[in-house]
C-alpha cells in the first residue's frame, strides 16, 4: 500500500507542477506580447482559467493528506478523547460521502456539458468539467489513506512531517 501511496503522490505532484507551470507559461507570454507588441494570445486567458479548474481539484487531494484546508477544531478539542475520536469518525463519514457525490456530479455535469464547446478554443466543456469526477477520485484516495489515522489520532502527514524537522533542528 505504502508503494501505491507512493506513486499516486508522485503523479499527482507532477500532475500539478506541470499544469502550474504551464499556466505560468502561458500567462507570461500572455503579458510580455501585451506590453511588447501590442498583441495578446487570444485563447490564454480561457486556457488558463481551465487549468486552474484543473489545478484546484487535483491539488485538493494532497492539501487534504496534510490537513491545509480550513478546520474548525473547537468542538473537538473540548470533547472528552472518546467523543472526540467519535466526532472525527462522523466527520470522516461525512467526507467521504461527499467524494463520492463530487465524483457522482462530477460525471453529470460531463454528460450534460459534453456537447457544449468552450468560447475560443471550441474544446468540448466535457474537458473542463471532467477536473470534478478526477479530481474527486484522487480526493478520495488520498482520504482513504489518511483517515484512519484522524480518526484514532488526528494526525495528519504534515504533523510527522513538522515533528522530524522540529526534531532535527534541536
Amino acid at each position: 500500500m505504502k508503494t501505491f501511496e507512493k506513486y499516486l503522490m508522485t503523479i499527482n505532484q507532477a500532475a500539478l507542477m506541470g499544469l502550474l507551470g504551464a499556466m505560468a507559461i502561458i500567462i507570461f507570454a500572455n503579458v510580455v506580447l501585451r506590453y511588447s507588441t501590442s498583441q495578446s494570445i487570444e485563447w490564454a486567458e480561457e486556457v488558463a482559467r481551465y487549468m486552474m479548474v484543473w489545478l484546484t481539484f487535483l491539488g485538493a487531494g494532497p492539501v487534504l493528506r496534510y490537513g491545509g484546508h480550513i478546520a474548525v477544531d473547537n468542538l473537538q478539542d473540548a470533547l472528552p478523547p472518546f467523543w472526540a475520536k467519535a466526532l472525527r469518525l462522523l466527520i470522516a463519514l461525512m467526507l467521504t460521502g461527499f467524494f463520492v457525490f463530487i465524483v457522482y456530479a462530477g460525471l453529470t455535469y460531463v454528460e450534460r456539458a459534453q456537447y457544449q464547446m468552450t468560447p475560443t478554443t471550441q474544446v468540448s466543456m466535457a474537458w473542463v468539467y471532467g477536473a470534478m469526477p478526477v479530481g474527486g477520485m484522487l480526493l478520495l484516495a488520498h482520504w482513504l489513506l489518511v483517515v484512519r489515522d484522524y480518526v484514532l489520532t488526528r494526525s495528519f502527514a504534515s504533523d510527522a512531517h513538522f515533528d522530524a524537522n522540529a526534531s532535527a533542528s534541536l
